[in-house]
């Protein structure tokens, strides 16, 4: 089969008659519903599931604007909603409660990883430890370096691009004390302040310590190091990194069992692998390029269709 140009593929599925739904088979004349996550990421997770479903597999999905969380557990457990995307296990506890897999009862069904992997840790440009500091690989060695990340503001110590807010609970100047990491740590009050100072600092090839997590477009932009911190241990936290996020697709047990009349559609949510990097590209296109989603996928499917074609039935 010759490659679909996708963002035509959309355009043509606009215009399908009733007529030609009819002469599909029932199968592929199925009709589906899913939220679409309230992040870039997951929207870019679900868009791609959606288009090949719809482009690929003749389904039509109905997509749902609704806050993630809580309730499209619920409205999966009821049947209201077919399936939900790129679920993160430290976000939700009703996991807890419905699928198997976590404990639950089952009235949630694990449908499989998304690829991805939730990440968080402290970072530094690429060119920094190329240029300056190759043995720079772990908490263990800033302290060698703090000078360079130092400030008129930090006295001498190094100087951190922390978490930009205290509700986000990330204490890192508790971990930075109790690991023994000269450094100060900067709250700068909103996401978006952090990327710009580590942007400019950047652009100037000057050092910088940031924390970050993945994936997310910051990583598709700049070229940055991650720095090893001690393995995640909630009874020693702070004194540890973040614990992996591992986020999941999830479904309704009955019509998206894998033997069942959405199998196709159950088994692509079930085997679909995106990347950090990936989605971390279309991510950066999305929000910070001010493109449109459709045409981002689109184009991410058109280049990888040896890659999704593997996740089909």
């Amino acid at each position: 089969m010759s490659k679909l140009t996708w963002r035509n593929s959309i355009i043509a599925g606009v215009a399908v008659t009733a007529f030609t739904l009819g002469s599909l088979s029932a199968n592929a004349a199925g009709r589906l519903k899913a939220p679409i996550p309230d992040w870039t990421g997951g929207a870019v997770t679900c868009k791609v599931v959606q288009m090949i479903l719809e482009n690929e597999l003749g389904y039509k999905v109905k997509a749902i604007t609704m806050p993630s969380g809580a309730g499209v557990y619920e409205g999966v457990a009821a049947g209201d909603m077919n399936y939900a995307c790129e679920s993160w296990p430290s976000y939700s506890s009703a996991k807890d409660k419905m699928i198997t897999k976590f404990g639950g009862d089952g009235s949630v069904a694990y449908m499989g990883s998304v690829g991805i992997v939730g990440v968080s840790s402290y970072y530094v440009p690429r060119y920094f430890v190329d240029e300056v500091a190759p043995d720079l690989k772990s908490y263990k060695e800033l302290n060698k370096y703090k000078k360079h990340f130092a400030t008129i503001e930090t006295n001498g110590k190094g100087r951190l691009i922390g978490c930009p807010t205290p509700a986000w609970e990330c204490d890192d100047q508790k971990r930075l004390d109790l690991l023994g990491v000269d450094f100060i740590a900067s709250e700068l009050g909103t996401e978006t302040a952090a990327w710009a100072e580590a942007q400019a600092a950047y652009d100037r090839k000057e050092p910088f310590l940031l924390y970050a997590w993945e994936p997310h477009w910051i990583h598709a932009k700049l070229d940055l190091v991650s720095i090893e911190l001690p393995a995640h241990n909630a009874d020693t936290w702070p004194a540890t990194g973040w614990a992996e996020d591992i986020p999941f697709n999830y479904g309704d047990p009955v019509s998206m069992a894998m033997d069942g009349p959405n199998a196709d559609a159950a088994h692509l949510l079930s085997n679909m692998k995106l990347t950090n990097a990936e989605q971390a590209k279309m991510v950066l296109a999305i929000d910070v390029d001010g493109r449109e989603i459709d045409d981002v996928v689109g184009e991410w499917l058109d280049a990888n269709e040896s890659t999704w074609r593997k996740w089909m039935k």
